[in-house]
């Protein structure tokens, strides 16, 4: 049982003897700085079922609870706040319980359903870019964070490899490509796939000119071009099976993937299961019929099939074109029920931009229409755009960030700013190279999971990488410090320490370690890193605090030196098990 556990039966015993009511619940916060204590007790909450003065009430409540609670030393009141001290006692007893325990915070997975989290979800006519990696990181760490905190995860994408933009990209190659490949330019396939998806565009703004300059209206243009119309045939063939342009998609679709596995690779994140558009596209059609025959849908005159949300405050949408053919929505219908088969799930989370959010409030409601029982528990983490300096980015004109390009630029970033600060003196080339990726891809990673899903983001390489502040590298240099720390006292941490008096700023670290289990459940519950990266910093920040106020090896005793070399050694761990959550990496030696 913790502190605020105890702390509320207490209380509530408290209540009852002392004013003869029964407290459903117990309200607690940090005690503010400025005033002496470890927890508060809040008694404005109180006064709904307890009348009086809040400061007598406070003041009896915290006699009793230093009375009748050995962990309590002493309260003071302030306004409608009890503040309570906390005996040395019972932290150093949390202290040696937990000190060795290097999955500290985290709750076994429960022998239930499952979770699944879906995230990434590329087109293959591109690369991956910097909205891909905003994407990515968000979905691996939430995954990670909802695994942690007691459930079983199942990760998985779905490839858009199908439809009008994949054909651009094959076309564009089969007429200009000569026969190139990756290996023959040496570039990812992913990239090389890219450029045609690209080089479509210009030559298709070509002949729209050429059209216009001949008198023919440009919106006409657009639809006449030949290329546009080629492509259409191409598509066209594809959906009939063509020998030819399923093997010419089958190639550059590999092509793709290799080079998207070695971007994940370097993002650090990985999969259970890939979902491809081209297996997933014709599925839900039967599930529109049997809502038809339900009465969740409904037909109209030219044979189209629609849901009619608007007693739910949204509109009508449609769910199957008159010939029959699937849109989007049908897609995703479908491919949710598959899921479900595929995997014993009882919720799913869909990492996906903000400008989705209308389609993904029609998709749940559709699913609970249709009577799904999971269908409560899904879940859009609709997140912000990733801003540049440079403005916004378009695929088609080839300005977009591309994913390994800044990955490549973040690892550049941190190698010139380590160098300036020398702070690698006396590295071999290799170590100093594994260093700079750590630092590079953890200030990239920290820089956008601490910023809460929600809102848009600026990125700044260069002020991700600052050593100082709220940033990736500042908490990597820390945790690198308390590795020195470790190696230099080559403590036992297993011995367990009693008998001292705990130091001011060794009170505030154990205080804020006592609440990583509490931030992983929130963090989880809110489909939020951001949660964690912050926990993460303000640990550090108390630890730095403690660093440099409290000597280590210049303390009293030995017991002393034990017991904060032990100390450093688990917010060492805290550290890397939180930042393992976010999917960053921690250097030994900084």
């Amino acid at each position: 049982m913790d502190i605020q556990q105890l702390l509320t039966q207490k209380v509530q015993e408290a209540t009852l003897n002392l004013f003869k009511v029964e407290l459903p619940s117990v309200e607690f916060q940090p005690t503010r700085k400025e005033f002496e204590g470890d927890i508060t007790l809040v008694v404005f909450s109180m006064l709904r079922v307890i009348k009086g003065n809040p400061v007598q009430i406070g003041s009896q409540i915290g006699a009793y609870l230093q009375e009748n609670v050995a962990e309590i030393t002493a309260f003071n009141v302030v306004k409608g706040f009890l503040n309570l001290v906390i005996a040395d006692s019972y932290y150093f007893d949390f202290f040696n319980n937990h000190k060795s325990n290097t999955t500290y915070g985290f709750v076994a997975a429960a022998d239930t359903n499952g979770v699944m989290v879906e995230y990434s979800s590329p087109n293959t006519n591109k690369p991956l870019h910097l909205g891909h990696i905003r994407n990515n990181l968000l979905g691996y760490s939430v995954a990670e964070i909802i695994a942690a905190s007691g459930k079983k995860v199942f990760k998985t994408q779905i490839i858009n490899d199908r439809g009008i933009h994949i054909c651009k990209s094959m076309l564009a190659w089969e007429k200009y490509g000569n026969g190139e490949t990756p290996e023959t330019t040496g570039l990812k396939g992913d990239k090389l796939v890219g450029n045609y998806y690209v080089k479509f565009d210009q030559e298709y703004k070509k002949e729209i000119e050429e059209l216009v300059e001949k008198g023919v209206d440009k919106e006409e243009a657009k639809k006449q071009a030949p290329l546009i119309l080629e492509t259409q045939e191409m598509l066209r063939k594809w959906e009939a099976g063509d020998a030819e342009v399923i093997a010419l998609w089958e190639m550059m679709n590999q092509w793709v993937y290799a080079g998207f596995k070695e971007t994940y690779d370097k993002l650090g994140v990985n999969f259970d299961k890939n979902y491809y558009e081209s297996d997933t596209y014709k599925l839900g059609k039967d599930t529109v019929e049997e809502g038809l025959a339900k009465g969740v849908f409904y037909k109209k005159e030219d044979g189209s099939v629609w849901i009619d949300l608007s007693d739910e405050g949204l509109d009508e949408k449609l769910v199957l074109r008159s010939d029959g053919t699937s849109v989007y929505m049908t897609q995703d219908i479908g491919t949710a029920i598959q899921r479900a088969k595929d995997f014993s799930v009882s919720g799913m989370v869909y990492t996906v931009g903000n400008e989705q959010d209308y389609h993904f409030k029609v998709l749940f409601l559709i699913l609970k229409k249709l009577g799904f029982a999971w269908a409560e528990d899904l879940f859009h983490l609709s997140y912000g755009m990733v801003d540049l300096p440079s403005g916004k980015m378009k695929s088609r004109e080839g300005t977009v960030v591309d994913a390994d390009d800044l990955i490549d630029e973040m690892k550049n970033t941190a190698a010139t700013i380590s160098e300036e600060l020398g702070k690698l003196d006396g590295y071999s080339e290799e170590q100093k190279q594994e260093v700079y990726t750590t630092i590079g891809s953890g200030a990239l990673k920290y820089f956008i999971l601490k910023v809460d899903p929600k809102k848009r983001i600026l990125f700044d390489p260069k002020a991700s990488i600052d050593f100082q502040g709220n940033t990736g590298p500042f908490i990597q240099y820390t945790y690198a410090r308390i590795q020195a720390i470790i190696r230099k006292s080559a403590h036992d941490q297993t011995t367990n320490i009693t008998g001292i008096e705990l130091h001011e700023k060794e009170r505030e670290v154990l205080k804020q370690i006592q609440l990583y289990p509490e931030v992983i459940q929130q963090a989880a519950k809110q489909y939020s890193p951001a949660l964690i990266a912050n926990y993460v910093y303000d640990l550090v920040k108390a630890y730095n605090s403690f660093f440099q106020n409290v000597p280590i090896f210049g303390a009293e005793t030995e017991s002393l030196i034990l017991f904060r070399a032990q100390l450093s050694q688990w917010v060492g761990s805290i550290v890397k098990s939180g930042f393992g959550l976010l999917g960053i990496n921690v250097p030994n030696r900084m």
